[in-house]
């Protein structure tokens, strides 16, 4: 799990509704976060293998394709952290049970406490800003604003961000040294706020910006066709279902850890959080803190399901010498937005018979080509058929077909 509470269990001095949670079954929880943290590793990685019938997977250089892969190393690297971390205070008990010793000789304890909280906070910081990245980039590349240069602003934000604002907050809560930590809401408010401030901006900018690139692509085609026919409805109805899947499986693991925050701080302004007025309150707070060591480690898996569907369960450990082409989708596009797990930024499914149009610099109709103009790294790939051609493919058809209507004509 990533809460600041991760930090606070290294203060020898905790406040009372941080020495609650620890307290309260914490072999039990221990135990659900090194499970829940070790499905999540072991699904997602087996979500990313090749699976039998559907060839390999085109990697693309886009940068939207570059942040899921960023989201996904952030993530598993945040499990292992979850899985190591839960190992040793499982394993050893009387080594994590010296933490709790004021002025101990031996700082290994303390030294891993803090080291541990730091890089699962640090990692889940970095895949939120990445999130935040990842809407920002869909955004600009409909708005034709995104270009090569973008990726590096992406990741002077994710990595810059997470790690001045961990650092900050930690130097916060530990300042002047451990054994004054958590004295006092001047030590703990700051650290807080630098950790759930990356989360709430996903959760309040992330719906802003995916409801704009919807608008934005909508108006696009329009524009294109002239008219707004089921197909660009369909369309349409691809991209919201695809970004309200992100939104709901960022809020079921996420939104658990607000309440719990809430409930712990109501708690921490009371005289005594011991009294029998506050049961319900207490018992919340230790519901909602297991469900966030179950829901916080599975986010990997769950975005996974939500950026690519179930990917099947055989899998393939041939190596195929040549790149085959994806099969037309027989199901509906809402529920297979995405036809590869690192395909290009926006990549859609609809069901007009015709041609297929590939917006990426190279194939692309002059007013498609906009939304990826000036942009190496940002490719849209918006297929309109049910077999693969691109534009080039479609030309020579046409001209064949006309060069024979005319021999027709002359003979």
């Amino acid at each position: 799990m990533a809460s600041p509470r991760l930090e606070t269990f290294c203060c020898p001095n905790r406040d009372a509704a941080t020495q609650l949670m620890l307290n309260f079954q914490p072999q039990i929880f221990n135990g659900v976060c090194l499970g829940s943290a070790s499905a999540n590793l072991l699904l997602s990685i087996f979500q990313l293998l090749p699976k039998r019938g559907q060839g390999p997977r085109k990697l693309t250089q886009t940068s939207s394709a570059s942040i899921l892969l960023f989201i996904s190393a952030c993530d598993l690297l945040g499990c292992l952290g979850v899985i190591f971390r839960s190992t040793v205070w499982l394993g050893f008990p009387d080594f994590v049970g010296n933490i709790s010793v004021v002025n101990g000789t031996d700082g290994w304890p303390s030294a891993f406490c803090v080291g541990s909280a730091m890089w699962i906070q640090l990692l889940y910081s970095a895949c939120f800003w990445w999130l935040f990245c990842y809407a920002v980039d869909a955004y600009l590349v409909v708005r034709r604003s995104a270009g090569s240069s973008t990726i590096f602003l992406y990741h002077f934000m994710a990595w810059g961000l997470a790690i001045l604002l961990c650092v900050e907050g930690i130097a916060m809560l530990y300042y002047p040294s451990m054994s004054s930590c958590e004295n006092g809401l001047e030590h703990a408010v700051p650290h807080y706020i630098t950790t759930y401030v990356p989360l709430l901006l996903v959760l309040g900018l992330n719906p802003i910006l995916f409801h704009r690139t919807v608008t934005s692509v909508a108006s696009l085609l329009k524009a294109r066709q002239g008219i707004y026919t089921e197909n660009e409805r369909r369309l349409g109805a691809v991209i919201q279902v695809r970004f309200f899947k992100i939104m709901l499986v960022f809020a079921i693991c996420w939104l658990s850890n607000i309440i719990n925050e809430s409930l712990l701080f109501y708690l921490e302004m009371q005289p005594d959080i011991n009294g029998s007025p506050l049961k319900n309150v207490r018992n919340a707070a230790m519901i909602t803190w297991f469900i966030m060591g179950i829901l916080n480690p599975l986010q990997g898996f769950l975005f996974s399901l939500a950026f690519y569907g179930w990917t099947g369960c055989h899998l393939d450990w041939k190596c195929h010498q040549k790149e085959i082409q994806w099969d037309s989708m027989t199901t509906s596009a809402a529920d297979h937005a995405y036809s590869s797990p690192v395909g290009s930024s926006l990549n859609y499914e609809s069901y007009a018979p015709g041609k297929t149009v590939v917006v990426n610099g190279n194939n692309s109709d002059e007013a498609l080509g906009m939304l990826s103009e000036g942009s190496d790294a940002s490719t849209i790939e918006i297929p309109i058929a049910s077999a693969s051609y691109n534009l080039k493919d479609v030309d020579a058809t046409l001209e064949t077909q006309g060069s024979h209507e005319k021999q027709a004509l002359v003979n």
